[in-house]
């Protein structure tokens, strides 16, 4: 890829952006540890080979991401098992809501993971914890908020979403608890996405697989108030979910103590946990847009699922089979390109901008690789591994064939397009993205349905997939080359940061 470089806006330098205050506290936390900017820092992503840098930070995002995946769906299965299918509805209503807003407290995760990454590149680890704080402090004030409303609307909301009446009492057991737990997910969730900006992607990891572990034993044990647990029924799947998150929090909490961790906020530091008005900025600038990405994403697959289940049930199973794959086809690409953010961020506070074209490109090859293998084995194995959603014999399993044929390909330009996302978003380029996505999801694969149904009939929601994913990567790749996020990395480049 050529050299050109255009940005979103300036990076800041720390010390312009800071109340006097929050100044003075950084000053002491300075003094308390000097040690910590100095030298070589643990998860230093400047320094080394790019590709298996990347790839070595990407393999415990990877893992906690088919972790969670397989815990959700063994939970969907207790669920379905013990309580039925009133009771999987009332889940699966539930899930759509709680994941529209977590989809929200993602982008101020991911915010975090920037602006932290940007400040442990350049080795200043107070500016780090400071942003560190800022975001924790502000997702859990957010996720509060929202879990009060929550609570108090969750009828209202059940009744707008036109939940089953049978389902309905279950859904709102179900939802009060997960909105309560909201804060301690939410804080979980901040703390991961920020210690993976300071390189540290392996204690997000384990605080995950034992979240995922704790969830799918405490399942069972209080639906049906086995040994010393009562017995909740649908609550009790709740409370299970809410229970596992917050020993996982505290575990990954325990562990930035134990183990000393640069990040860990002591003494006058825990100050940070309440952000200055310069992280608040940062945070609603670039989070909301970040959120909104995935509450578009999630919208247009809405939109996709009712476009499906007007064909009948066959076809609503058989793409309720295939999006089981997808979720484990798209994973590679989510962990790298996170990883690319956290990667690029630093190396943007490092001031080695000479090495984004080199961490993009090793990104993307790392993505079409790893993709590519899942989509060959899925497309070569795909009869046995849908018999497996679907029943053997099923008739659904056909047409979860056809649909594989036609669409699984083209998560390889997704995710080519997810890895040029990643890097803009690190320079703060966060409209660009976001307006790619809304078109490429609504005016070119919902267009492209709607003016080719006429034509190819229920083939076009199929062939929407690869048409939105091509206009994506397109516009993406137009965006890498003249974006306003080139603008902003020449900036800095000039301005030496």
């Amino acid at each position: 890829m050529t050299e050109m470089f255009p940005a979103a806006e300036p990076i800041e330098a720390t010390a312009a952006a800071e109340d006097p205050a929050d100044a003075a506290m950084s000053l002491a936390a300075r003094a308390a540890g000097p040690s910590r900017m100095a030298g070589a820092l643990r998860g230093d992503l400047t320094q080394g080979p790019i590709l298996k840098t990347l790839i070595a930070f990407s393999i415990p995002a990877l893992v906690a991401n088919i972790f969670q995946t397989i815990g959700g769906s063994i939970n969907a299965i207790w669920v379905g098992q013990l309580l039925g299918t009133s009771a999987v509805a009332a889940t699966a209503n539930a899930n759509i809501i709680m994941f529209l807003l977590f989809g929200t407290v993602f982008g101020f995760g991911m915010a975090t993971t920037i602006q932290v990454g940007r400040h442990y590149g350049g080795k200043d680890v107070v500016a780090a914890r400071r942003s560190f704080g800022g975001g924790i402090g502000f997702c859990i004030a957010l996720a509060l908020v929202v879990a009060v409303i929550g609570s108090l609307f969750a009828p209202a909301i059940l009744r707008l979403m036109a939940t089953p009446p049978e389902a309905r009492d279950q859904a709102l057991a179900y939802l009060r608890i997960t909105f309560i737990s909201m804060p301690f997910t939410a804080a979980a969730m901040t703390i991961g996405m920020g210690l993976r900006g300071s390189g540290d992607a392996t204690t997000p990891m384990v605080s995950s697989i034992i979240t995922v572990l704790l969830d799918i034993a405490l399942n069972p044990m209080l639906i049906r108030g086995i040994g010393p647990f009562p017995r909740l029924g649908i609550a009790g799947s709740a409370l299970s979910s809410a229970s596992a998150s917050v020993i996982g929090a505290g575990v990954m909490v325990a562990t930035v103590y134990l183990r000393d961790l640069p990040l860990r906020l002591r003494g006058r530091e825990l100050g940070f946990l309440v952000p200055s008005r310069a992280e608040l900025s940062f945070m609603l600038a670039k989070g909301f847009p970040m959120g909104a990405q995935v509450l578009i994403s999630t919208a247009a697959g809405l939109v996709m699922v009712g476009l499906v289940n007007r064909q009948g049930l066959i076809a609503a199973a058989a793409y309720g089979a295939s999006l089981q794959l997808w979720n484990y086809v798209q994973m590679p690409a989510m962990a790298i390109g996170s990883a690319m953010s956290g990667m690029v961020s630093q190396n943007i506070g490092a001031r080695q901008h000479h090495r984004i074209n080199a961490i993009t490109g090793a990104g993307i090859v790392a993505t079409l690789a790893v993709t590519g293998t899942l989509t060959a084995a899925i497309l070569l194995f795909d009869a046995p591994v849908l018999g497996l959603f679907l029943g053997h014999g099923s008739p659904a399993v056909p047409l979860a064939r056809h649909i594989q044929r036609i669409c699984t390909w083209s998560f390889l330009m997704s995710g080519g397009t997810m890895a040029l996302f990643a890097t803009m978003r690190a320079y703060g380029s966060v409209l660009v993205p976001l307006i790619i996505l809304a078109v490429s999801m609504y005016a070119m694969r919902l267009g492209f349905y709607f003016l080719a149904h006429a034509t190819l009939g229920n083939e076009a929601v199929w062939w929407a997939y690869p048409a939105g994913s091509i206009g994506s990567l397109g516009m993406g790749l137009l965006a890498w080359q003249y974006g306003p996020w080139r603008r902003a990395q020449a900036a800095a480049i000039a301005a030496g940061r």
